[in-house]
């Protein structure tokens, strides 16, 4: 299989629900690395209803051969919502350095 490295973009709501999603993928190699960015206002609809709330995004570098069957069970495991925001996006280029990275410290 062709690795595709990937940019997974997840929210959570507080600081520390995303601090343990983040470990949780670095642990099992799910991940080579995870940004944490505070205070973002999301704004979206639920059962409805239009909300806006402060948020905490976790952006995620990984490879998409774990993100279906891995990498978004793992984080469903830990996280509070009941339909968390998991979204992957393709990264169509980058050092490659970086890349060969991100290969290499997560799983097969």
């Amino acid at each position: 299989m062709t690795f595709q490295p990937i940019l997974v973009l997840i929210t959570a709501p507080t600081h520390e629900d995303a601090r343990r999603i983040s470990n949780t993928l670095l642990e099992k190699k799910l991940a080579a690395c995870v940004n944490i960015v505070s205070a973002v206002d999301s704004h979206y609809i639920w059962q409805g209803e239009i909300n806006e709330e402060k948020e905490v995004l976790l952006i995620v570098k990984s490879r998409e051969e774990l993100f279906e069957e891995r990498l978004v069970p793992a984080v469903k495991a830990v996280h509070p919502y009941d339909v968390p925001e998991i979204i992957a996006l393709p990264i169509i280029m980058g050092s490659k350095d970086y890349l060969n990275w991100i290969e290499e410290v997560t799983c097969e």
